[in-house]
């Protein structure tokens, strides 16, 4: 399976270590939580990306990583049945709390989950404390691409 990301500079582009969600949170991550947000495809990874930024400081460059997995790693989907009421609302503890447990149980190497973007497409959301994280997964490509302005009007 491939996996895509996009990262603002050239300096995080091999980094998959989950730095950024464990500094700041994230949809399905509390603060201090180690884990690496990935898309489905590489449009989607865009537009997660892009619903983050403000239109006045978009980068002109982004860099889109994409990630070889291992078709033998476990991943687990999240049931239809499991995802909070209002699942897609930012910064809702339900969803942490699902993803912090998923992370704590180290069972599984990601964790598929509807994207709150597009509901019809996937997000990967990757452990890096699962074991041998860093031989289940490996960056095979970067691309920089620039943003297109009717994106962001």
């Amino acid at each position: 399976m491939q996996v895509f990301r996009i990262v603002q500079d050239m300096a995080r582009t091999s980094d998959l270590s989950g730095t950024g969600a464990h500094r700041l949170a994230g949809r399905w991550n509390s603060k201090g939580v180690y884990m690496l947000y990935t898309a489905s495809n590489s449009s989607l990874a865009l537009l997660e990306s892009l619903v983050h930024f403000d239109p006045l400081t978009i980068p002109a460059q982004l860099f889109i990583l994409t990630i070889d997995v291992d078709d033998t790693a476990p991943v687990y989907e999240l049931p239809e049945a499991d995802y909070p009421t209002n699942w897609t609302a930012a910064g809702l503890f339900e969803n942490r709390a699902i993803g912090d447990r998923w992370l704590a149980e180290k069972k599984f190497l990601a964790l598929k989950v509807r994207s709150a973007v597009n509901t019809f497409e996937f997000n990967h959301l990757f452990n890096p404390l699962f074991p041998n994280y860093h031989n289940l997964i490996m960056l095979v490509n970067v691309t920089s691409v620039g943003v297109d302005g009717r994106l962001i009007r």
